[in-house]
């Protein structure tokens, strides 16, 4: 991480989420020196070259962050031509174009021809390089990222819209896919929020069945005295108020499916019921004596263990065995954090569609903030708090005061531990380790970092330059 330097006017609270990789064209060696040195000083990677050929090998081999470009180069090319160049081989790269003073023309170019995110005239004052090389920086840092979740997104396995990029959800996708044209009842465990009924929607869109009737029923939702007729239906006099015959939803959905959302909250009495029904495909109206065929397939889902629910006589045995003849389970969202980029980005696309908005991209320390977050809501959550940020956002990117106060995503709620690293190391390596940790710690600040490890800075500069450490 880099930490902003301090210039008048430039907010030295944010920070860098990585170290940013700077590329300096200047054919005065001693000029590009002293940048040189100048931005390493602040924690930036830099590369120097004295040609406009040469810059755009280096940038052909590895995308800088930030291109610093004098505009006068000596092989025939202007820094114009390099920060070209360097939209087409890396476009989130920000070039920053150096001209005399009074070069306000070229200026105008390099921003409205070449992209440039900002000039500079000499002579050079090193404060202001730093600030606005931090920013382009930055700049570059947010686009990159979100260029990222637009390739994971288009990358990702989807199936009726359901997106998955982590190994666990792919999967559930693919025996999603491979059960939709089975006989097989169903069963989807998962938490509230995780997509239950989206999954078992998908398999009802890719089955046979998919012109058929749909029927989703909320289990838990529906009283224990109403569910019986809303699944069954009921004839003329039943019970009061009944003044017609009703077909139930298990009618409605003939040839179809029907949804039973949240079948662990269902009365005991229903579950047996239910257990007639799906054993011999007949449903008794609410008063009657006579019994109607269906033909219907079942897909349920609940957030509860049923195993544990059957051991605590709370669901019955002969029943579960008849709704798990299949099983997908969904993992919770903070188990399958790889999912979260390009769902942001899937969000995005939702919310400015329907509020007419338009914004693009999320800045790396929000982003890092919602990857981290422990989502007790799951999907759902994200996505609500993603439309609330939309609609809230004053301009095209998403930052950290976008976020809500309600979920409190805060740097606090980072719940992802740092993975133990192995033991079977060399010294040399557990040097780079600490060096490494200790520029985290302090957001590149080399010197803060130096006195953390008890040694020089010009002994931590040269160890940086001699195991380079980026």
């Amino acid at each position: 991480m880099l930490e902003a330097p301090c210039a008048k006017g430039y907010d030295n609270r944010h920070s860098m989420t990585d170290t940013a990789f700077i590329l300096i064209v200047e054919d005065e060696n001693s000029h590009g020196e002293a940048l040189k040195e100048g931005l390493e000083r602040a924690g930036h990677a830099c590369h120097l070259v004295d040609s406009g050929e040469e810059a755009i090998q280096s940038l052909r081999q590895r995308a800088p962050h930030v291109v610093i470009t004098d505009y006068r180069l000596g092989d025939g090319m202007t820094g114009l031509d390099v920060l070209k160049q360097a939209k087409i081989i890396s476009p989130w790269t920000q070039g920053i174009l150096i001209t005399a003073h009074g070069d306000e023309k070229l200026a105008r170019d390099a921003i409205i021809e070449g992209g440039a995110y900002d000039y500079l005239t000499k002579p050079l004052d090193l404060e202001l390089v730093r600030s606005t090389v931090f920013r382009a920086a930055r700049h570059a840092i947010t686009l990159r990222e979100n260029y990222q979740m637009r390739e994971q997104l288009n990358r990702a396995y989807s199936f009726e819209g359901i997106i998955a990029v982590s190994s666990p959800m792919r999967s559930v996708l693919d025996r999603a896919r491979r059960l939709a044209n089975t006989k097989l009842t169903v069963l989807v465990y998962g938490e509230s929020g995780t997509g239950k009924e989206l999954i078992a929607r998908a398999i009802h869109n890719n089955s046979n069945r998919r012109t058929k009737p749909w029927v989703p029923v909320n289990c838990a939702g529906i009283s224990e005295g109403i569910l019986e007729s809303e699944l069954f239906g009921h004839v003329k006099g039943a019970f009061t108020n009944a003044h017609a015959d009703r077909r139930g939803l298990f009618e409605e959905a003939d040839g179809g499916t029907i949804f039973l959302d949240e079948i662990g909250d269902m009365p005991m009495q229903m579950q047996s019921k239910l257990l007639r029904v799906l054993e011999n495909g007949e449903v008794v109206r609410v008063g009657s004596s006579r019994p109607v065929h269906v033909d219907v397939r079942v897909v349920a889902a609940t957030n509860r263990d049923l195993k544990e629910a059957v051991q605590n006589r709370e669901f019955r045995e002969d029943l579960f065995f008849r709704v798990n003849q299949a099983e997908i389970n969904l993992l919770p969202l903070r188990d399958r954090r790889d999912d979260i980029p390009p769902l942001i980005y899937h969000f995005i696309q939702q919310a400015n569609t329907l509020h007419g908005r338009h914004v693009k991209h999320v800045t790396p320390e929000c982003l890092r903030l919602l990857h981290n977050y422990r989502w007790p809501g799951n999907v759902r959550e994200l996505q609500n708090v993603i439309n609330q940020m939309v609609v809230f956002a004053e301009g095209d990117t998403l930052d950290v005061k976008d976020l809500p106060s309600t979920p409190p995503i805060s740097a606090t709620t980072d719940i992802v531990p740092l993975k133990p690293r192995p033991l079977n190391v060399t010294l040399k390596e557990l040097e780079i380790m600490a060096i490494q940790h200790a520029l985290a710690q302090h957001h590149g600040n080399r010197e803060k970092a130096a006195k953390q490890l008890g040694i020089g800075a010009r002994t931590l500069y040269r160890k940086i330059k001699e195991y380079d450490i980026r």
